[in-house]
């Protein structure tokens, strides 16, 4: 195996050895299938890609202190993916078969799981695909399911560094009652044009507001938003966010710090009251941010006015990162040892 350079890893794809695959047919899945390729062999009249029957999740699986590798809360990603495959009407994948596939991935790939100390971790992706053909629109009779993996860096190339975020108007991710709380694809394309922009603009990323009144937050592409006042965790309701398992994860840290945790609506005019704010995922796990600016009337809420993380995001980030890197006790029962 080449040297990797584990402490200076960007996040994106990296080639490992092997993949593995299931295809649903006739009803039911098949045996859990082990593939070497990078590639998918596919019906050109496949439903994912005409019309958009595609789900995937992001999950880390990482080296502990005590030398195990260990899996985050893999059986919530699990009903995420069930529930994105029912919202477009796809087969779906059963605890049993997530499990095997996670677990026989992880091992196939065991030597790019980066070691413990460099801050870097296994990046899985669990994806669900209509790979039957059709021409009308309706659901594909045959899925496949695979999983690849890679080891990544940070999201945000600081790290748990400060980022800037524009906020946007005059775009949504997802539309109200459609599919931004399951986690397909086409809410991703949807906003690859105005997060491009707003990096051309020295942005790290956008945050989108509500699409029925735009005046409540929503959420980041990538990420959901919470807000710190005083000792309160604050983090949008919203039908079209999706449900990040890192903010499920981080509002019971935060009660169990002795916080209240509110979750719903967040109007645009209390970005000025929060003492902190971020952005939270599987990739990034916090991205603490600097400042948020309004594209379209200029205001800028600012954060982090000293260029570092707010106590309480410091907090609950490492609280976070101990419990998946085995530094201290998972009590939750969060983790997966995979032997």
């Amino acid at each position: 195996m080449e040297n990797i350079d584990w402490k200076n890893l960007p996040f994106g794809y990296f080639k490992t050895d092997y993949n593995v695959r299931c295809y649903w047919k006739g009803g039911k899945w098949g045996e859990l299938e082990i593939s070497s390729s990078e590639y998918v062999s596919m019906h050109m009249a496949a439903t994912c890609l005409h019309y958009g029957q595609e789900a995937f999740e992001g999950m880390k699986a990482f080296m502990g202190k005590d030398g195990k590798i260990r899996v985050f809360r893999w059986e919530e990603n699990a009903k995420r993916m069930r529930r994105s495959a029912h919202g477009i009407m796809m087969a779906e994948v059963s605890d049993e078969l997530f499990f095997q596939a996670i677990t026989t991935v992880i091992k196939m790939n065991k030597k790019y799981v980066p070691p413990y100390g460099t801050g870097a971790a296994l990046y899985i992706r669990p994806l669900l695909l209509g790979s039957g053909p059709q021409v009308g629109v309706k659901p594909a009779m045959e899925y496949l399911f695979m999983i690849f993996v890679g080891p990544v860096g940070p999201y945000f190339k600081g790290g748990f560094s400060p980022v800037n975020i524009q906020l946007v108007r005059d775009y949504d991710r997802a539309a109200p009652q459609g599919t931004g709380h399951i986690k397909v694809g086409g809410n991703y394309a949807a906003s690859l044009r105005p997060a491009d922009r707003a990096k051309e603009e020295g942005h790290a990323s956008v945050l989108f507001l509500d699409a029925k009144e735009n005046k409540y937050i929503d959420e980041a592409g990538p990420a959901n938003f919470f807000g710190i006042k005083g000792n309160t965790y604050v983090t949008p309701a919203s039908d079209t966010i999706l449900p990040s398992i890192t903010n499920m994860s981080l509002q019971v840290l935060a009660l169990d710090m002795g916080m209240e945790v509110e979750v719903r609506q967040v109007t645009i005019e209390e970005l000025a009251d929060f003492d902190e704010v971020g952005a939270c995922g599987t990739a990034a796990i916090i991205s603490p941010i600097k400042k948020i600016e309004d594209r379209e009337t200029g205001r800028v809420y600012e954060y982090c006015k000293d260029g570092k993380a707010g106590s309480v995001s410091t907090r609950l980030y490492n609280k976070l990162r101990a419990i998946q890197y085995a530094e201290e006790e998972d009590p939750y029962g969060w983790n997966l040892v995979v032997e």
